[in-house]
């Protein structure tokens, strides 16, 4: 059955209402009190009770190749992208397809109860055996259940850094991946650098596919691919489709070379994505004091009218040892290091995690209005602030009308002298 009803939920925009699902599809989004929860059986009714309903979250960056991973074979002790590379490059030598859809499939599942329902992933093009790719596509079917997975060609090693790299990538397409990526700044050279974003781009085109690009994912000024990708995407026509993922030399560059970027970016129509549990670590790993912050400007872009999505990026894995894939943890090391912790900033926040997400991933007839898909989540919080402030539970996740997750909350009391107080971390 694809029919559910939630009533009384709090919208983002402050809305209490009740929201009738039938055939996967929202069929009405009235006011609380004005939805008939008698016309749903019993077991497809939820109170929200005045709980923040959102759409459903959006990952639109993540490595699921190699997920769990974080410690094998060993740490990342100097806290750089380079040695996470190097880790990588150990770890998949003898990687097995069993092994990454484990690994991965237990992601997804975190993801799913944290009310995720589209994953963009990427997998690595330059492990010889393209073993990454086949799992991951392998996994594309197999949790097509609970999420859309989008599955990016994306060569870690760079595309002109070995004779064979080239070939894996355009094998890759052909086994047919969703999305096309690249990493110029992880080639040898800036002419290479150039030389990867246009094959990339030809290989778009010929194939009618999406390109995300890790870009510029450096403390390095004088890293500027953004540029490049940007130029091709607006004389090709294809920006709406084409997103630069990282993009943390900004933070570094020069007032008056980013204006031009940002204004470049601006008319190309190519999306951002910043990844604030990775860049949060990794950037300014080889700064003294002062230390960088190194992330993409977020808010100059976003007055460009840039689309700027949140990623995770990585979940325990070589470049992030933390995580537990929820897509507010991102949202919440965001909001301190690009200093976004103002009251205003909360309704940037979740646009970007909502609205955002879902124009960098494609998703069509996304959000609670009428026609669109019947997909939400239910937050244990009374509104998007508190909800952003204790990362609360998704008591409830529907995608299409269907039940993927339930959380129920925790209880926690406080012993006192003479009695035990339920502790509410919302009031």
């Amino acid at each position: 059955m694809t029919e559910y009803i939630v009533t009384g939920g709090r919208t983002l925009d402050g809305d209490v209402v009740d929201i009738e699902i039938r055939d996967g599809t929202i069929r009405r989004v009235v006011p609380a009190g004005e939805g008939d929860p008698e016309a749903f059986p019993a077991d497809r009714r939820h109170d929200a009770d005045g709980r923040l309903v959102t759409p459903p979250l959006i990952e639109p960056h993540v490595h699921l190749d190699a997920t769990g991973t974080a410690g094998d074979p060993s740490w990342n002790e100097s806290g750089t992208l380079a040695e996470g590379i190097e880790i990588w490059a150990e770890y998949k030598r003898d990687i097995s397809v069993d092994d990454v859809v484990d690994r991965a499939t237990r992601t997804v599942e975190w993801y799913a109860a944290n009310g995720v329902t589209r994953i963009r992933t990427h997998a690595d093009t330059t492990e010889p055996s393209l073993t990454t790719v086949e799992a991951l596509l392998e996994l594309r079917e197999a949790v097509s259940d609970v999420v859309d997975l989008q599955v990016v060609a994306f060569p870690q090693d760079g595309i002109f850094t070995d004779e064979s790299n080239e070939d894996l990538l355009r094998e890759a397409v052909a086994m047919g991946v969703d999305v096309i990526g690249a990493i110029p700044h992880n080639e040898h050279t800036r002419e290479d650098g150039v030389r990867s974003v246009h094959t990339v781009c030809d290989l778009a085109e010929r194939h009618d596919l999406p390109l995300d690009l890790h870009i510029d994912e450096t403390d390095d000024r004088g890293s500027r691919f953004t540029e490049v990708l940007a130029s091709e995407a607006l004389k090709r026509g294809i920006g709406d489709r084409t997103t630069a993922s990282h993009t943390t030399a900004m933070h570094s560059y020069n007032n008056a070379y980013a204006d031009k970027l940002i204004s470049l970016l601006a008319e190309s129509g190519v999306s951002v994505v910043t990844n604030p549990p990775d860049n949060s670590v990794l950037q300014g790993s080889y700064d003294d004091y002062p230390r960088r912050r190194g992330h993409t400007r977020i808010d100059e872009l976003r007055a460009a009218d840039v689309t700027v999505g949140i990623g995770h990026d990585s979940v325990l894995d070589p470049w992030y040892h933390y995580g537990q894939a929820d897509p507010l943890d991102a949202a919440f090391v965001l909001l301190h290091y690009a200093h976004m912790a103002g009251r205003d900033d909360v309704a940037d926040l979740w646009e970007m995690l909502t609205e955002a997400n879902a124009r960098v991933f494609g998703a069509n007839e996304y959000g609670l209005r009428e026609g669109h898909e019947g997909s939400l989540v239910v937050y244990d919080s009374p509104d998007a602030f508190n909800a952003l402030r204790t990362r609360a539970s998704r008591t409830l996740v529907l995608r299409s009308g269907d039940v993927v997750a339930r959380t129920e909350p925790a209880s926690t009391t406080v012993h006192r002298e003479d009695a035990m107080d339920a502790v509410d971390f919302h009031r």
